[in-house]
């Protein structure tokens, strides 16, 4: 056989188009990680290049899971390949579930690399830490990422544990949440979104709280500018699901990309309305694995029909 080699050219990203790096887990059966994210950003017109930070067979919450962790020197070998190839040209980096210290310093290593190339590239971090006041990554990444991650971050979608122990605040009210935000402003990050926390008021019984918090970018816009601030209250759906925060990482990418950093709130919307579909058919379906109907819910994603509106709140 004979083969015809070409040099790449010398922009891949077309004007407009979302060219994605995402580092995530990957699962062969079910929907967390990768199998979440790049499913909906390829659909909603986003160029995913994905790198497995994990291999299992299915989600850890099942009874039997077996599998493999990828390592920071392999993940760098990866990124070597893609550089070598002239390749990095990514508009965003996307990283969810991270298992080891090594390969999350390797994803900053990684991120150096696409802005020498890319100096705007975007960086969307879910950091992966735990939840319901439970750590299920190595304890040693908090403070990486508290230190070194955060300040390199463009928009962070922690759930409300994680935004706890990346803040030390303790959210019980949505001032302590916006506190939250504001913290991880002052570190450098531009877009905040709290993606779900419980919070202790009378106004949030009985609903999941999203609140979201985007800093005025610095140039163009007065000193001591405040951030724009949302809330959205969404009704508890009983039951329990994987790979919400990884579907939801994905669509916020997907909607800021789309409608611009300054729509923020229809990007909210459109992702709640998305997220909220999936999982009522989810549970429509019986599925006995739990897994989220995410082929079957396309139309959704591609087209949601908002029915839950933000809130702007003050500062």
């Amino acid at each position: 056989r004979h083969f015809l080699l070409m040099a790449p050219p010398a922009s891949i990203a077309g004007a407009g188009v979302a060219r994605v790096l995402s580092i995530q887990s990957h699962v062969v059966h079910g929907y967390v990680g990768n199998k979440a994210a790049v499913f909906p950003l390829q659909v909603l017109g986003v160029e995913v290049d994905a790198i497995n930070s994990v291999q299992f067979s299915c989600h850890t919450g099942y009874p039997l899971f077996t599998g493999q962790v990828l390592q920071g020197d392999a993940l760098w070998e990866l990124v070597r390949g893609l550089e070598g190839n002239k390749l990095l040209e990514y508009t965003h980096l996307l990283t969810g579930y991270i298992g080891s210290a090594s390969v999350l310093r390797t994803v900053l290593r990684t991120l150096t690399a696409i802005r020498q190339v890319s100096p705007d590239a975007a960086y969307l971090c879910d950091p992966v830490l735990g939840d319901g006041g439970k750590l299920y990554a190595p304890a040693e990444l908090v403070s990486i990422y508290k230190d070194e991650v955060v300040p390199l971050a463009t928009m962070l979608t922690p759930n409300q544990f994680e935004a706890e122990l990346l803040t030390d605040i303790t959210i019980a009210t949505e001032s302590d949440a916006f506190a939250a935000c504001e913290h991880l402003h002052a570190k450098g990050v531009h877009t905040v979104v709290i993606t779900s926390a419980h919070l202790d008021e009378p106004q949030a019984q009985g609903s999941i709280t999203l609140l979201a918090s985007r800093r005025q970018a610095a140039e163009g816009s007065a000193a001591g500018s405040r951030p724009s601030r949302y809330r959205i209250d969404i009704p508890k759906i009983e039951s329990t699901f994987t790979g919400t925060g990884d579907l939801t990482a994905a669509l916020l990418l997907a909607w800021t990309h789309r409608l611009g950093e300054d729509a923020l709130a229809q990007a909210l919307e459109n992702t709640v309305a998305s997220v909220q579909a999936v999982l009522k058919r989810t549970c429509e379906e019986g599925r006995a694995d739990r897994e989220l109907c995410l082929v079957q819910s396309v139309a959704d994603v591609t087209n949601p029909s908002v029915q839950l509106r933000v809130r702007a709140r003050t500062v």
